[in-house]
């Protein structure tokens, strides 16, 4: 149990820096080392690291906000658009090729990865908000949710590049808004886990509470890291999310995550 303990402590700590480093959910690292160090069964792990998030991604957003990196309206249509996206995605699991949508996602992962390593994105911020641009937020959070809840991903690797590629956000901007996201989406996935038992709150909490403090020494710290640094390191980031994806091409898709 003490092994255990100790064990849900670092799966914290480390994910709690890199979501707050990437602005990212932390599943990529925290849902392998649920099942690998403490032998959690692979659905609950996902509900697990969900539940974790609510308490890191807060933090993290914390970090961001301190910094004035979060664009608050931008954040808030994207998720109007994601809350859509998400429920439509979990009601067509049965019914797309689940193999082909995970494959062709991590060549776009890598694709998307390959821009970031040849040249660091050139951005000045984001424009005022017209009313076609708030349409173009709500559709990047309409296909962010249907990919989260058809693949079991988390947003934070498809809203990033988006508004950094698409929308010109500067990096640290792009990572705190994708937290603002990512911290009501946790809250709700979590609330439908927890009705349906598929999370271990104890092991959430002690995740989640342990992750407090490197989330939000990692926000601190993307502030101050170069473009090329932060569009490398992103870029390693998506990497590992598409060879990630591809060796679990064949898997049923896991619960929604904010990763």
């Amino acid at each position: 149990m003490t092994r255990s303990r100790s064990g849900a402590v670092w799966v914290g700590v480390a994910t709690g820096f890199l979501s707050g480093l990437f602005g990212v959910g932390g599943g990529i690292l925290m849902v392998p080392c649920l099942v690998l160090l403490l032998g959690m069964e692979q659905r609950r792990a996902h509900g697990t690291s969900l539940g974790a998030m609510v308490l890191i991604s807060a933090s993290a957003l914390g970090g961001f906000l301190l910094e004035g990196s979060v664009a608050w309206l931008p954040g808030l249509l994207i998720f109007a658009g994601s809350s859509v996206g998400v429920t439509v995605g979990t009601s067509l699991l049965n019914q797309v090729p689940i193999r082909s949508l995970r494959v062709g996602f991590s060549l776009l992962l890598l694709a998307t990865a390959a821009r970031f390593l040849a040249v660091a994105p050139d951005t000045d911020g984001h424009n005022d908000i017209s009313v076609g641009l708030a349409f173009a937020y709500v559709a990047c959070g309409l296909v962010t949710g249907l990919l989260s809840g058809t693949m079991g991903v988390g947003g934070g690797v498809i809203m990033i590049p988006a508004m950094i590629l698409l929308f010109g956000f500067v990096d640290a901007t792009a990572k705190g808004t994708s937290l603002l996201v990512i911290l009501p989406t946790s809250i709700i996935g979590t609330a439908r886990n927890r009705s349906s038992g598929n999370i271990d709150p104890k092991v959430a909490l002690v995740v989640g509470v342990s992750g407090v403090a490197s989330a939000f020494v990692g926000a601190l710290g993307a502030s101050e890291l170069s473009p090329r640094l932060s569009a490398t390191l992103f870029a390693l980031l998506l990497i590992a999310s598409a060879i990630q994806m591809l060796r679990h091409a064949n898997d049923p898709p896991p619960p929604v995550e904010a990763v």
